[in-house]
């Protein structure tokens, strides 16, 4: 008999080893798990990591809604870091359950159709070109956050932007990282990146109207909660005689830093600061519950008018 060499090729598409049941050998299944685990790895990690780094950009965002910085707060790169990987590990929580039921949406969907919707699905994983269009129409989308973050833009004008920077720059880019299984984890980690910068932008520019809305109405919604933003009330006393000031009225403490405490004067729609020493903060208040259409800059109006009635 002729000795034939077997090529590489041929090997790795051999049928996988089986046990004396005829089923699939231990160390193969091992071996699905890991690589499933390495694919999620590396599209999980990229959005996560590119999340984290919009989300402090947010952070920032959100104080300079009252004139200050997130140090000038107190809140320094230690705090940050922990609010915001509370913030991640909830969106893992709800992302995980989120996931399984697409998951599980799409199984009953193939099971339906009788099998259509899974040979669909391997049918354009193994055309580059048709995986590649459907990635860089994608990455394209992941630019509406960050162009809005910049400039108002409507829907049609977004729609043509993510279409042509989809085609133009990820297009063949894609394509030709889709021929090589080496590449194709670069492909993800991109995609991964991208999408985590998409949402990352978009969480800002909510960030940033939830943020618009407290300067008004005084009141803090879920989002900034959960990124760690505290919607925290008082009274100011005098630590001698126990007197309040400025004539009692409720400030929102946005933090302490350098002996004094940063405040937001909801009536005036002022920030301030003012000294630690001799001031007691009395009646302490984690988001307070509001009147039916309460508004903050009653004494800014009042002030307004005041001084247009001298001019």
């Amino acid at each position: 008999m002729i000795d034939q060499e077997i090529s590489p090729e041929q090997k790795s598409n051999s049928v996988a080893p089986e046990n004396g049941n005829g089923q699939p050998d231990e160390g193969d299944r091992r071996g699905n798990v890991i690589d499933l685990l390495e694919r999620v790895t590396s599209v999980v990690l990229p959005v996560g990591v590119a999340l984290y780094a919009v989300l402090y950009l947010g952070i920032q965002e959100v104080y300079a809604v009252f004139g200050v910085n997130p140090q000038q707060a107190g809140i320094d790169q230690s705090v940050l870091f922990s609010r915001l990987i509370a913030a991640l590990i909830l969106a893992v929580l709800i992302g995980i359950p989120l996931l399984g039921l697409l998951v599980g949406l799409g199984w009953l969907i193939d099971k339906a159709t009788f099998g259509v919707l899974g040979r669909m699905i391997q049918g354009i994983r193994q055309r580059p070109w048709v995986a590649a269009l459907f990635a860089a129409l994608w990455c394209g989308a992941t630019y509406w956050g960050f162009y809005n973050y910049f400039a108002d833009l409507d829907l049609t004008t977004m729609m043509i932007i993510a279409v042509g920077l989809g085609v133009l720059a990820f297009l063949i880019p894609f394509q030709l990282l889709r021929r090589r299984p080496a590449a194709r984890a670069g492909m993800r980690v991109i995609v991964g990146a991208l999408t985590g910068l998409g949402l990352g932008f978009l969480l800002v520019l909510n960030l940033t109207t939830a943020a618009l809305d407290v300067q008004r109405t005084g009141k803090a919604d879920l989002l900034l909660s959960i990124v760690g933003f505290q919607d925290q009330w008082t009274i100011l006393t005098n630590a001698e005689d126990d007197k309040p000031l400025y004539d009692g009225r409720w400030m929102m403490l946005l933090g302490e830093s350098d002996g004094t405490y940063v405040l937001y004067d909801c009536d005036k729609q002022q920030t301030f600061r003012h000294p630690k020493d001799g001031t007691n903060l009395t009646q302490l208040q984690l988001d307070p519950d509001r009147e039916e259409g309460f508004t903050c800059g009653l004494l800014a109006e009042d002030s307004g008018q005041a001084e247009s009635t001298t001019g």
